[in-house]
């Protein structure tokens, strides 16, 4: 792979066709003496079948020369060789056909005479470009890779059928709506459904509606411009504006506010929204999706959520089940997360034991795949030998050493020890949350000021323990 601005000449091929014998030799010398892989050609038919078939990340070409000059083989080039970086070699005179070149594709030109400088410059240039472009589509290609289907692990007939739905949704511009628990992987869900959909190399913004406070809600969603607010010093592009061309994933819509419902059913309607303290609206080209933990459909009946925005928002809605309903996919979903800590951790770890996944089969999972994910990195850590055993999954998961043989040494009692002070610390750390939000009538702000916590600090604690950001009042 080339890195961004990878530039070693080493890495570069490079194809000089010129039909002065003089000037194909100081290039060949100048370009060689750099570093780069030249191959160089006096008779320009030669040249373009070369170029055409054995493709060269760079063509450095004289404009004028017989039987095909130059233009002819820059035309050709980038019909079927698009991603060379073609330069052209001109003379005074010809410099006007130079720049007509490069409105054709060409990357630059040199003018003759020139001096090693000015084309190892040119060239330099054109290596960079090669270079930038490479290092972006492999970007690309890695964040496809990453979000395939075959990246949602799954074999139980739930995610099967949480796999149709999104190579149904995934091609259209319809709205969806993600329903799940908590830690059930409902952005990887919106992510595979944008990185399989034709806006694909647009933006992917996320915002979880739980951590935005309610009064800059709108700031956030539409942007604000300067002086419109109290400590408004500067224009904010909003997360519609941030998200145009792409997709936007709103997390936790039920914690939308009524008054930002309406203006968010707007923006749907009109695909124009107006920056707070703006007198224009602007227009915007997104692709929502949104998810919740709630049921939106019994919240729309109890006027807990516009009816008008739900009936909008429900286009597409898909499902994600619980953990605990496809208990055959835990031990996939395990594996997974071992091969993922193994390499992070540098851990040689191997497998699961049979009663290890035993545990972690029969285990509830209130926080879901999230939770999961953590336990394995907690076993991998806390692991010693290249097999987790029955014993250490079921110390992670709180239920003690239930058929375990006692500790045979002093590393098996002080490894019991550690995996037993850290379950501990967790259910002592899991029931003050659960306290503080209990004491607050879940509301999150009120909780973080109770008990002096950031509130972003909470959320995360909330995730880390599979806890749900609001109890559903159903």
């Amino acid at each position: 792979m080339i890195h961004a601005l990878d530039v070693d000449p080493a890495k570069f091929s490079v194809l000089v066709i010129d039909d002065e014998p003089v000037v194909l030799r100081s290039c060949c010398r100048i370009l060689t003496k750099a570093g780069y892989r030249v191959t160089a050609i006096l008779d320009s038919r030669e040249g373009l079948d070369k170029a055409l078939v054995e493709g060269f990340d760079i063509l450095v070409v004289d404009l004028m020369m017989p039987e095909i000059d130059g233009m002819e083989i820059l035309k050709t080039v980038k019909e079927q060789r698009p991603d060379t970086e073609v330069i052209m070699i001109t003379g005074y005179s010809t410099v006007q056909s130079a720049v007509e070149a490069m409105k054709l594709g060409a990357v630059d030109y040199v003018s003759k005479p020139f001096n090693p400088g000015e084309l190892s410059v040119v060239v330099r240039k054109a290596a960079e470009k090669r270079s930038l472009i490479l290092q972006n589509r492999y970007l690309l290609e890695e964040l496809q890779d990453k979000y395939r289907l075959d990246k949602l692990v799954g074999r139980s007939p739930g995610m099967l059928e949480v796999f149709r739905e999104i190579l149904k949704v995934a091609p259209t511009s319809g709205t969806v709506v993600i329903y799940g628990e908590s830690g059930t992987g409902k952005e990887l869900v919106a992510r595979a459904i944008h990185f399989n959909s034709p806006r694909r190399e647009g933006p992917f913004i996320v915002a979880d509606c739980s951590t935005l406070a309610p009064d800059l809600l709108e700031s956030e969603l539409f942007g604000h411009l300067k002086g419109a607010f109290t400590g408004a010093d500067r224009d904010h592009k909003g997360l519609f504006e941030l998200a145009d061309g792409g997709t936007l994933f709103l997390d936790e819509i039920a914690n939308v506010s009524h008054e930002a419902q309406g203006k968010l059913l707007r923006v749907l309607e009109s695909k124009e929204f107006k920056p707070v303290g703006a007198e224009k609206s602007r227009s915007v080209d997104i692709r929502l999706i949104v998810a919740s933990n709630r049921n939106l459909t019994e919240m729309a009946a109890r006027g807990e959520f516009r009816e008008d925005l739900f009936y909008r928002l429900n286009v597409v809605p898909i499902s994600i089940p619980p953990l605990r309903e496809r208990r055959e996919d835990i031990g996939m979903l395990a594996a997974c997360f071992l091969d993922e800590f193994r390499a992070v951790h540098a851990k040689d770890i191997t497998a699961f034991a049979p009663g290890a996944l035993e545990q972690l089969t029969a285990h509830s999972w209130p926080g879901n795949v999230r939770e999961l994910r953590n336990a394995v990195e907690r076993l991998v850590i806390m692991a010693e030998s290249a097999t987790i055993s029955r014993e250490q999954a079921a110390l992670v998961l709180g239920r003690g050493p239930t058929g375990a043989s006692p500790a045979q040494d002093l590393n098996g009692l002080k490894k019991a020890k550690k995996m037993a002070r850290e379950e501990a610390e967790g259910q002592v750390e899991r029931a003050f949350i659960l306290g503080a939000l209990e004491k607050s009538d879940w509301n999150v702000s009120q909780a973080a000021r109770d008990t002096g916590i950031q509130r972003t600090h909470l959320h995360a604690l909330m995730k880390k323990h599979g806890i749900r950001a609001k109890r559903s009042n159903a």
